[in-house]
């Protein structure tokens, strides 16, 4: 029998491009999303409305997809988003968010699915985290904080989760997917004032200097998006208790400083790249 996979976040990009993939391997594919697009849908896809700060949409699709296929094996938790701009610039209902979306929902739709996969000891769970929870950017504070809390999350849910049958992995893009808009995101960010709508003219100068850094991050993003989905396939049936996956260009190397330099070293090497004046 076809296995089936509930993907968050299929409408585009990451999602999109796995939805493509699984199916097109003979995977059924409970395709979820905020705005359901009916035109995805065919005999081996069902399309369900699912927003992760949305607990009843939660249960419904999941419901839904155990009803259509008889069972769920992979879950894929690739809804998410990244709030960019000056961490003082932020509101607090704006940081929630953050949280609410890449943490909190992941976490909500994982919940959802777990009593199905230890009914069936036997399940996989893939969160799609990033290059930022392994590596820090200024004016990415918020998104960097949710990755890293995602990273520190499903590690430990593997420990537990593998005394019941149930595999989780991690796939973290790094070096820039060539479908986003990193550094427009961040462009328009930076522009944000404080709470009370007032410029903070102070961080001006670096504000400048970081734009400038992330114009160079965004001319050498080379991943797409589709590449991204081949790893997630890979991870879904390659049958092992490997936990991370990387998928990127370190042409940076952002990541080889991370896990190759001792903390200082790291650090200095990163405040080069976004000097402070």
């Amino acid at each position: 029998m076809s296995k089936t996979i509930l993907i968050t976040g299929a409408s585009s990009g990451i999602g999109r491009a796995s939805l493509a993939l699984f199916a097109s391997r003979g995977w059924n594919v409970v395709a979820t999303m905020r705005r359901p697009d009916t035109s995805l849908a065919s005999s081996n896809v069902l399309v369900e409305k699912l927003d992760v700060q949305d607990a009843d949409s939660i249960r419904h699709a999941v419901e839904a997809g155990i009803e259509r296929f008889g069972a769920i094996d992979v879950l894929l938790n690739n809804a998410g988003y990244g709030q960019y701009g000056l961490f003082e610039a932020l509101s607090r209902e704006q940081i929630q968010t953050q949280f609410d979306v890449n943490v909190f929902g992941v976490m909500d739709v994982t919940r959802a699915v777990l009593p199905h996969f230890r009914e069936r000891k036997s399940g996989l769970i893939v969160n799609v985290g990033s290059g930022a929870g392994i590596f820090t950017l200024p004016m990415i504070s918020l998104y960097c904080a949710s990755k890293f809390a995602l990273e520190g999350f499903t590690e430990a849910l593997s420990y537990e989760l593998a005394s019941q049958g149930i595999g989780v992995k991690l796939v973290d893009p790094h070096g820039g997917v060539t479908s986003t808009r990193f550094n427009e995101r961040s462009a328009e960010s930076a522009a944000v004032g404080d709470a009370n709508g007032d410029a903070l003219k102070d961080y001006d100068a670096f504000v400048a200097r970081t734009a400038t850094a992330f114009a160079s991050l965004a001319a050498a993003s080379t991943i797409t998006a589709e590449e991204v989905a081949s790893v997630i396939y890979g991870a879904a049936t390659d049958g092992s208790d490997r936990l991370r996956y990387l998928v990127g260009d370190d042409a940076r190397g952002y990541v080889r400083a991370r896990r190759t330099l001792d903390d200082q070293a790291y650090v200095d090497f990163m405040r080069a790249r976004f000097p402070s004046a």
